[in-house]
């Protein structure tokens, strides 16, 4: 039996980690769940798993359950509610499911606290990857990825000798503007890259896919997770996204991992490592026609993923105020405060605005990530 605390138990992971528990009742109990402020789904989720605690970060958010849940389970809020999920005495394993670099703390104290991690916020690794890492090994603590890319090379990677591996071949479905021209991608609103054509996933890492900044902060994270240099990551566009990534070995022999796009495999498969266990979602299918295409990623017109691996090579703290800026940037275009193309531009002014970095401490990390999200929020206004 595995004991769960779900940090982010509302958003699109959550949801679909519950779906995997409902299905699975006799290996899971969920101790703890936190949400950022969907009280009414959160209290839903308390009646029906009876958590030991369940938190909210948004604090009138956390007021109005207060005041209208009565019932055994404790109620906790902002970053204390984070913390006490993902330090909880009888939780086994922690979901990090919660978007944005707020996962950076509680993951922290989750691998400090010696509990599996099953990581689907990326922006840890993307801006605490040193740190992480090597907290990891110092308290012998497994990071499992629930990324379906990272869960992919993670999968193929399995039983392999790493000095056989050339390379890791992450896959992106090119987002909804992947047909669009140079000049109709600077035209793009909210809407049009809110249309994902195979995923269906939260606003921010939507937004993230069209301008291709998901795949970006992607290849950094399966840097620190599987320890490749970014000579030996590479990306490759697959509309279909039914090959979720693959690695090259040095014969150059390909293995990949394939499915329909459903996040609960690669949930179920970290919640279950190593066994494998039935899941009811619709499966892939030979009997039925099955195209997959794959073209090289359009650098010149998403510039986004080629400064990721400048800023990945860079390395320290640029990888951090990388995500910070473009997370600040996306929320205000979703908010129609700027244009598609100024995403970019605001990421690339922050980084521009970097002085001389201090040693790699989470202190330092929370503050170089604090002073991005504010030298964003300046050059928006």
């Amino acid at each position: 039996m595995k004991y769960l605390s779900i940090l982010g138990s509302t958003g699109s992971i959550g949801t679909q980690t519950i779906d995997v528990v409902n299905q699975h009742p006799d290996r899971f109990i969920i101790v703890a769940l936190v949400a950022h402020h969907n009280i009414d789904l959160l209290e839903q989720q308390i009646l029906a798993h009876e958590p030991i605690m369940a938190g909210v970060v948004d604090e009138s958010a956390y007021k109005a359950l207060k005041s209208r849940y009565h019932g055994p389970t404790k109620l906790y809020c902002g970053e204390e509610a984070l913390i006490a999920a993902a330090t909880l005495q009888e939780a086994t394993m922690v979901i990090t499911a919660i978007v944005g670099a707020a996962g950076i703390s509680s993951t922290v104290e989750a691998i400090k606290a010696g509990k599996t991690i099953g990581l689907a916020n990326k922006e840890t690794l993307v801006a605490g990857g040193f740190l992480i890492t090597s907290l990891a090994k110092e308290h012998n603590v497994k990071i499992l990825p629930i990324d379906s890319e990272h869960s992919a090379i993670f999968q193929c990677l399995e039983g392999q000798v790493k000095e056989n591996v050339d390379k890791l071949i992450i896959t992106a479905s090119g987002g909804p503007l992947r047909t669009w021209t140079r000049e109709q991608i600077q035209t793009a609103t909210a809407a049009d890259c809110l249309r994902h054509p195979t995923w269906s996933m939260g606003n921010k890492i939507t937004i993230d896919s069209a301008s291709l900044f998901n795949k970006g902060l992607e290849v950094i994270e399966a840097h620190w997770l599987f320890d490749f240099d970014f000579e030996h990551i590479d990306v490759v566009v697959h509309p279909q996204s039914i090959v979720h990534s693959m690695i090259m070995m040095k014969d150059g022999a390909i293995l990949a991992q394939l499915g329909n796009p459903d996040m609960r495999e690669p949930i179920q498969y970290a919640m279950t490592y190593p066994d494998r266990i039935p899941l009811a979602y619709k499966t892939l299918e030979f009997k039925e026609l099955l195209e997959l295409q794959f073209m090289p990623p359009r650098y010149d017109d998403f510039p986004a993923l080629k400064l990721a691996f400048e800023v990945g090579r860079q390395g320290g703290f640029k990888p951090a105020v990388f995500n910070a800026a473009n997370e600040t940037a996306v929320y205000a275009f979703l908010e129609d405060k700027i244009s598609f193309p100024q995403i970019y531009q605001t990421v690339t002014s922050v980084l521009d605005a970097m002085e001389s970095e201090d040693d790699f401490t989470l202190d330092n990390l929370l503050a170089i990530d604090q002073w991005a999200r504010c030298k964003a929020s300046e050059l928006i206004k």
